[in-house]
């Protein structure tokens, strides 16, 4: 009793602190995370189903057979019934089937690559409505944005307009790493020489975490990013905002921010090269190599006679 009342200040202390975290992942800010948390729950509960009962029935033959109890029934050779075969086995499969049903349907539903048809549950997509572009390049230990439309870039603050669609074109510079905001979206693995595309929608404004999911070295720790739902004015200012306060983007000084560095502070670029990130993709910003498209449209084609 004594140890119950020692550990109990701390439990309430727990519990306390608990009782102010914002379960963000269950309770996201963004359309596409919303529905993978709600496919999160439905498949939590499908497998609750089975994982109860075994607890409860596990505890109930324990206490029901147990060797002091003499009013059990002593059966050694009982070893078959058609019944619980039938309940042991259907149950089981039922769900199975009923995830495997979710998970193909969430699958194609919830495709990175799908654009939205939709803004949130109660919204369609407006007609002409275009998605933001946003391009995201994981560095060493930090992130760029670059916004092709608006012509800037950021380092680790990233913004966008509530219920506007936003299409993000995602790669890295030297070692695979994963975007991930949880409040917006899933996450998304960016790798260098390689893209990997996002559509997502913020519905609520508001200031939310984004990081790295994907040990990527030493400041690995420390990539970190702010992202930002802003109302459409609130955009617009951010944008001004950035051109009034950034520099130029160009290869020489990407060349400079690609350098590993850590707890990086927020940048901004009030111009961009318009073909930088295509050189990032291709690996070839410093001019030195082939770019990697190069190299491909210079490959022989398999229908090509050689001899």
């Amino acid at each position: 009793m004594s140890i119950i009342k020692a550990f109990r200040p701390g439990v309430l202390a727990s519990a306390a602190l608990l009782g102010g975290c914002k379960m963000v992942v269950l309770d996201p800010a963004g359309d596409i995370a919303v529905q993978q948390a709600h496919l999160v729950v439905v498949s939590t509960l499908l497998m609750l189903l089975i994982i109860v009962p075994v607890i409860a029935l596990t505890l109930l033959f324990a206490w029901r057979y147990r060797a002091s109890n003499t009013d059990a029934r002593y059966e050694p050779d009982w070893d078959h019934s058609t019944s619980l075969e039938l309940i042991i086995w259907g149950a089981p499969l039922l769900i199975i089937i009923a995830l495997g049903l979710l998970t193909w349907i969430g699958t194609h539903t919830l495709d990175p690559y799908r654009p939205l048809r939709r803004i949130d549950a109660d919204r369609t997509l407006p007609p002409g409505l275009a998605p933001l572009e946003v391009d995201v390049v994981a560095l060493d230990w930090k992130w760029l944005f670059i916004y092709p439309e608006q012509h800037i870039a950021t380092v680790n603050e990233l913004a966008a307009p509530v219920d506007r669609p936003i299409r993000f074109r995602i790669t890295a510079s030297s070692v695979m790493n994963a975007f991930y905001v949880p409040a917006l979206a899933g996450q998304i693995y960016a790798m260098p020489g390689m893209e990997t595309r996002l559509n997502a929608v913020i519905n609520q404004a508001g200031e939310y975490q984004g990081f790295s999911a994907n040990y990527s070295g030493a400041g690995f720790s420390d990539m970190h990013f702010r992202f930002r739902g802003l109302t459409a004015a609130g955009f617009e200012a951010w944008v001004q905002g950035n051109r009034d306060a950034g520099g130029a983007l160009e290869a020489a000084e990407y060349l400079r921010l690609e350098k590993p560095s850590r707890k990086e502070p927020v940048r901004r670029y009030a111009t961009v090269a318009a073909d930088l990130y295509d050189l990032i993709l291709n690996r070839c910003v410093d001019g030195s190599h082939m770019c990697a498209s190069q190299m491909t449209a210079a490959l022989p084609s398999p229908n090509t006679n050689t001899r």
